[in-house]
């Protein structure tokens, strides 16, 4: 008579990770995978906020390639090894899926001739230093908010607008600097009443903020 067989002995960490997809409803990195990369960019305006280094322009980029890639309205200028190294950077991680406008100054008329003449996604990056062309070239930069307010509702476009998050530190210590933080502040609020949804990106996460 054959020897009757032993039930395998299970390993009590291998039912971990199945475990905590019980508990919490799945797998967390793959979900986290199709929040970042949506294939469907959804038409109107999409503010995404975040602080230095948070992953806001890759998440913003993330989304684009997975709709299969878009036109980048790169708002940087070059003004020193720093900064080019940034938008060197910017340049090689984005690839082939990209028509890239560098434009400082006037990103209405960017916007209204793209979406006069173009079908995909438009990626501005970033407001911020939009705000900070404005302010050393000395425009009205009230004129110039209420302009891009007016024109966003306007757009066909599924338009995201990347920018820094600048309100969640202290108050800076020079005049400009505390005027750059205003207006910008004074900005995204304006972007986020219109926008039909508003991410927050921290530590490379995005959160929902609308």
């Amino acid at each position: 008579m054959p020897e009757a067989r032993k039930p395998a002995k299970s390993d009590p960490r291998a039912s971990v990770p199945d475990l905590c997809n019980r508990v919490s409803g799945g797998d967390h990195s793959a979900r986290n995978r199709r929040a970042m990369a949506p294939t469907v960019i959804e038409s109107g305006v999409h503010l995404i906020l975040g602080g230095a280094r948070s992953g806001k322009s890759k998440f913003a980029e993330d989304m684009v390639i997975a709709a299969g890639g878009g036109t980048y309205i790169a708002t940087g200028r070059a003004w020193d090894d720093e900064m080019r190294d940034r938008i060197s950077h910017h340049k090689q991680r984005r690839g082939p899926l990209w028509a890239t406008i560098e434009e400082p100054h006037d990103l209405c008329g960017v916007l209204s001739r793209l979406d006069q003449h173009s079908e995909g996604p438009v990626l501005v990056d970033c407001l911020t230093l939009w705000i900070t062309n404005l302010m050393i070239n000395e425009d009205n930069i009230d004129q110039e908010v209420d302009q891009l307010c007016d024109l966003l509702p306007r757009l066909a476009l599924p338009v995201l607008l990347v920018s820094n998050e600048v309100g969640f530190g202290i108050v800076p210590e020079n005049a400009m600097a505390r005027a750059f933080r205003d207006h910008a502040g004074r900005l995204h609020q304006r972007v986020a009443a219109l926008a039909r949804r508003v991410t927050l990106v921290v530590a490379g996460i995005p959160m929902t903020v609308k």
